[in-house]
């Protein structure tokens, strides 16, 4: 079934989940096979979008295929590879749900921690939910590496003091969106790397979008492609870059060009 034949079965569901992936061939399917088995379960309509970010390997294959027995599962492409925050723009954007979930390819956050993740929405208390590693009930299986540990709370650190203070753990990728939260935010999005959080909560605080951060149970991937040193300075250049397009207002128009 084509991507548009699955928008005609529900041109509006409850909730979408966005997963972006590069190069997941291996890691993928396991994903895609426990959120569909969660939802599936419960009373909501919902989709789950997995947005190919022009992967060289089989992917887009292993998507395609799973598709066929995963009805609410579509796909998007992405060519060339952009990054990791244009392949979640593009999903966000393209999305239906009312809400919007951002949730990595490694499935290093189980499906079970949705309904930890959604509360603050559904109660109405907040438009944006961050899952955090390290808020009040946060949980792990596994102890991370030290060096993994560091850079986490080094990027947090740099990040907490320049543009989003308060929030301990603004590069969790599980997080939840009102679709007018959204849309308001991820059109205006032009940071394509790893800090696009960041630059997606700064601009959420700025424009007055209520944002709560909730401890969840995570599992560590020990394939994790993070470069420790090579990966924080990606994520402070780009830092600086969201705070001089706040200072000259480069956010207060839309791209000349989509960024989708």
């Amino acid at each position: 079934m084509t991507a548009l034949a699955h928008a005609s079965v529900h041109r509006f569901v409850d909730i979408s989940i966005v997963v972006p992936a590069y190069n997941e061939e291996h890691r993928i399917l396991p994903t895609l096979d426990r959120l569909h088995a969660f939802l599936a379960a419960g009373s909501l309509r919902y989709e789950i979008v997995v947005v190919d970010d022009g992967s060289t390997d089989r992917t887009s294959s292993v998507v395609a295929l799973a598709m066929s027995r995963i009805p609410n599962l579509r796909l998007e492409r992405q060519v060339p590879n952009r990054g990791k925050g244009a392949a979640v723009r593009l999903g966000m954007l393209s999305a239906r749900g009312q809400i919007r979930v951002m949730c990595d390819a490694d499935g290093s956050m189980p499906p079970e921690q949705l309904p930890r993740l959604l509360a603050p929405i559904i109660a109405c208390q907040s438009e944006i939910s961050i899952g955090s590693r390290y808020a009040e009930g946060a949980k792990s299986d596994i102890k991370q590496p030290l060096y993994r540990v560091l850079w986490s709370r080094l990027a947090n650190r740099v990040i907490q003091r320049s543009l989003v203070p308060g929030v301990k753990d603004t590069q969790c990728g599980f997080k939840a969106f009102t679709a007018e939260a959204a849309r308001d935010l991820f059109r205006y999005g032009r940071i394509d790397g790893w800090a696009f959080d960041l630059e997606i909560l700064a601009l959420a605080r700025r424009r007055g979008h209520t944002i709560t951060e909730v401890g969840v149970e995570w599992t560590d991937d020990r394939r994790s492609r993070v470069n420790p040193l090579k990966d924080l300075w990606k994520v402070i250049r780009e830092a600086v870059t969201i705070r001089k397009n706040l200072r000259t207002g480069v956010y207060n128009s839309l791209p000349a060009v989509a960024s989708v």
